[in-house]
């Protein structure tokens, strides 16, 4: 049986590889929404805190034993908690000024983390193992599919959607949302603004891990990892409207799948279709699919 013309074994292959590169596309995206949408922060940080998520839950399995799921928890708390220290020594003085200077400076961080951790580990890539409860596939009927790659959608989407739920949908988002459109009206009603910012940068850099621990198993844990990454991530957040996470989410997830089909009906094209979609996009809606005109 042939879909378009190609084996329909190699079209669902593709589309699933596809949706897991768009899993991976819509958590890094949701944390960059998530930064720029309520901090005004264009965090080109982002790529190394993502690295920086998988090197941690490679040298807790390597130096201290420390398994996949303990590495799913402990990593984006560490990270979390880096993020925390960068936003009260440095962002914590550019959000009155042009995002120019806060993309700047992440930019900055970015090199220096990706340099120290080349300096210790190297360009070459380091293996970590897919957990044993996950390790094998199922076969659908129509298709063999690996196991740890269904639980990598699986937790991408329900995270997703938890963090679009709680910023739009919940009173802590509210005070988020307000915090950051007028800090001075929400503090006199005693909510400790900067303390709300310092933990959304926090969060925004736990995601960034999370999904770093989520693609260790699947990719070599490298240093250029995240910056491998990052310019098409942050094409997502374009074309899904700077700001909106659940543009980011959606828009991740269907470049994915764009992407995949690309590689079977023109590969040639598969590396730049992303890019062809966000100069279109821009053409036709400037603030994204999802975004505020201004």
């Amino acid at each position: 049986m042939e879909i378009f013309g190609i084996p329909y074994q190699a079209f669902l292959g593709q589309l699933l590889l596809g949706l897991v590169n768009g899993a991976f596309y819509a958590m890094l995206s949701l944390g960059l929404a998530v930064i720029f949408g309520l901090l005004g922060v264009v965090n080109f940080a982002h790529g190394a805190l993502y690295m920086l998520g998988a090197f941690a839950a490679w040298i807790m399995l390597d130096k201290f034993g420390i398994n996949y799921w303990f590495a799913l928890f402990l990593a984006p708390l560490l990270v979390g908690a880096f993020g925390v220290v960068i936003e009260r020594l440095f962002l914590k003085h550019l959000y009155k000024l042009d995002p120019l200077y806060g993309l700047l400076l992440t930019f900055g961080l970015a090199l220096i983390v990706e340099g120290v951790f080349r300096e210790l580990y190297g360009a070459s890539g380091q293996s970590y193992p897919v957990p044993e409860l996950l390790s094998g596939a199922t076969n659908l009927g129509f298709m063999i599919l690996p196991n740890y790659r269904a639980w990598v959608v699986v937790v991408s989407l329900v995270v997703c959607l938890g963090t679009w739920f709680i910023i739009e949908r919940t009173r802590l988002g509210a005070y988020l949302r307000a915090g950051t459109e007028n800090s001075a009206l929400v503090q006199t009603f005693g909510i400790n603004v900067p303390m709300m910012v310092m933990l959304t940068y926090g969060a925004g850099a736990a995601l960034a891990a999370l999904a770093g621990v989520l693609a260790a198993p699947i990719i070599q844990v490298n240093p250029l990892m995240g910056s491998n990454l990052i310019i098409v991530v942050f094409a997502v957040v374009v074309i899904g409207g700077m700001g909106s996470i659940l543009g980011s989410v959606i828009t991740g997830l269907a470049l994915g799948l764009i992407e995949g089909m690309t590689r079977v009906f023109y590969p040639e094209a598969s590396n730049i279709v992303v890019f062809v979609v966000m100069v279109l996009v821009l053409m036709v809606r400037p603030a994204g699919l999802f975004g505020k005109e201004a």
